[in-house]
């Protein structure tokens, strides 16, 4: 009878116990998306041990260039990307290829579908994370993780299963001109 009387005030505490919880709250929110501006901005890529910098530019969706300053074995080189091509240039020395025809794993081509397909929603989702906004994703080429500031801005992006991180830093953001009345 001991048995059974344990048995039955374990049964209700513990009952008790799970029906009386609080629901966990979704770490998840929603965040202003400012994504779709255009900006000129000193840019770190880090691709496994390989680290690059140069300047990155967003004109608009699907206009964007890239102009790396080091290491040496990429200074001076320039990549273009508008209309599904790509634009490479070196010291007078150009040729395009189509975007279609870059590896799945290129950089900028994921960082720019990223950045593109999030900058058409009008609100973002994601989580506060050591004070920027980190909105993730999935592309053909595996997850990916936007980071912005708090206007909705972009910042970072990583690819982890690539060991690919893009940081942004002295950013200078362009405003669309007012319309003329």
């Amino acid at each position: 009878m001991k048995r059974l009387s344990a048995f039955a005030v374990f049964f209700v505490m513990a009952f008790c116990l799970v029906s009386c919880a609080v629901p966990v709250k979704s770490s998840s929110t929603s965040h202003t998306n400012g994504l779709d501006s255009t900006f000129e901005s000193a840019v770190t890529f880090t691709l496994e041990k390989m680290t690059a910098e140069g300047t990155l530019i967003r004109s608009g969706s699907g206009l964007w260039s890239v102009e790396f300053e080091s290491p040496n074995t990429l200074s001076g080189v320039k990549l273009d990307f508008s209309d599904g091509e790509v634009s490479a240039s070196y010291k007078g020395l150009e040729f395009s290829v189509p975007q279609s025809a870059l590896p799945v794993k290129a950089m900028m081509l994921n960082l720019i579908k990223a950045v593109d397909d999030n900058a058409r929603l009008e609100k973002l989702s994601g989580e506060e994370k050591d004070g920027s906004f980190i909105v993730p994703g999935t592309l053909e080429g595996g997850d990916y993780q936007l980071g912005l500031d708090s206007d909705g801005r972009l910042v970072s992006f990583e690819m982890p299963n690539y060991k690919l991180s893009i940081t942004l830093h002295d950013t200078s953001f362009s405003t669309a001109p007012e319309e003329q009345t």
